[in-house]
């Protein structure tokens, strides 16, 4: 398994939409964040109709030995409200967990966790903790075939905060919600491209608010990144990219040549308000032009075209 291809690319989806151009704690999108993959407390999802989410379904196929190894990483965000001179903001604190099981097969497992993040805040001799996001994982492996089995993952927010005001409900909420799935002693199977044999199973897989593909080199089958965000299987960091930007699928270039055109004021809000943000700018600052010049676009997987003679 190459963890850090895997990392690059779900810490991609962890922070898809962390912060927003300008990148200030003034603005209001900023202030009102979005974020793929929010799953809410259940009780304040179901006053939404349906429009809030609290849990999501992933299904995918492995083909695993009987002494095969399961693993399953819930990551997510939680926001910490802190107040600073700027404006009272929310700031993404990473937190997760790690499950593994012996072998994928029987009724599964469940397990409550409780997950707290704490940070240390600006302000002197004083800590904030964020509320404990309660959530469920359940896993379920049934044999479709021989030695095939439909994998069958569930993540559910069970805070029990049962209030119907969004900006305190997002506090008790998983945001970009995924997980990574690894399996050793077996393989994954890709679902957009999977075995003739096996499209009529793989279709049959029903995922519900995640996209779930192969994550690694190329032709690694050992472990599935369930995204929030559609993805194709074996996706990448471009090289070209110098870092993350965060604000959905901006191009690099364009939100690059914005960031320079903010005035001093702007850019002194911003130094004060995210250390990520102040990364973006100090990054963009001193960006050489070579570096630049590389985001303008590049092509890939030219293939020689055959003259055919008619």
């Amino acid at each position: 398994m190459n963890s850090k291809l895997i990392e690059d690319i779900a810490s991609a989806v962890l922070y898809e939409g962390y912060l927003l151009y300008p990148y200030r704690a003034s603005a209001l999108k900023n202030q009102q964040r979005w974020n793929f993959g929010v799953l809410y407390p259940r009780g304040y999802a179901e006053q939404q109709s349906g429009a809030d989410a609290w849990s999501s379904q992933t299904e995918c196929l492995v083909r695993a030995q009987a002494d095969a190894k399961l693993s399953v990483r819930l990551r997510f965000l939680q926001l910490d409200t802190r107040s600073l001179a700027v404006a009272v903001r929310n700031e993404g604190v990473l937190a997760g967990t790690s499950l593994t099981e012996p072998r994928p097969q029987g009724s599964g497992f469940e397990r409550d966790i409780t997950l707290s993040s704490l940070r240390l805040c600006e302000l002197p001799n004083r800590l904030v903790t964020t509320e404990p996001a309660a959530s469920l994982i359940e896993v379920e492996a049934d044999l479709v075939g021989r030695d095939l089995y439909t994998l069958r993952v569930t993540v559910s927010n069970t805070s029990g905060y049962n209030g119907s005001t969004r900006d305190e409900a997002v506090h008790h909420s998983l945001i970009s919600a995924h997980s990574i799935l690894g399996i050793d002693g077996g393989e994954f199977i890709s679902l957009l491209d999977p075995p003739d044999e096996l499209r009529d199973v793989a279709g049959a897989c029903k995922n519900i608010g995640t996209w779930p593909v192969l994550v690694g080199e190329d032709g690694q089958r050992d472990a599935m990144l369930s995204s929030p965000i559609i993805l194709y299987d074996y996706p990448k960091i471009a090289p070209e990219s110098p870092g993350a930007l965060f604000d959905g699928t901006e191009i690099d270039e364009i939100l690059t040549l914005r960031i320079m055109t903010l005035t001093d004021e702007e850019k002194l809000e911003i130094g004060r308000s995210d250390e990520r943000a102040r990364q973006i700018l100090e990054r963009t600052e001193s960006m050489p032009e070579e570096q630049f010049m590389k985001m303008h676009g590049v092509l890939r997987n030219l293939r020689e075209v055959q003259e055919q003679i008619p």
